[in-house]
């Protein structure tokens, strides 16, 4: 677990847990936002709420099962969707 903190405390400012958030502009781009029912570490709330921070398409997608590491655990569906999302 050292090792994965250590990331956060090279890169992330301390000040920025205690400042009001960063304005940063709305995506552009088409997205698509995928969450499981087993997310230890996601809420259903904090994904749908992400397409307000889209400008264009917000797509959302639940899969029901798997955890936090779907595209390990459900890799037949999670390929599914991102190639009937993604353009040809």
């Amino acid at each position: 677990m050292t090792p994965g903190l250590n990331w956060y405390r090279a890169n992330i400012p301390p000040e920025s847990w205690v400042g009001p958030p960063i304005e940063l502009p709305p995506v552009q781009a088409p997205t698509m936002g995928m969450w499981s029912s087993g997310d230890f570490a996601l809420t259903e709330d904090q994904m749908t709420l992400s397409a307000k921070h889209c400008a264009n398409l917000f797509r959302y997608e639940r899969l029901e099962g798997p955890g936090h590491w779907m595209q390990l655990e459900a890799p037949d569906r999670v390929n599914a969707l991102l190639l009937d999302f993604l353009p040809v």
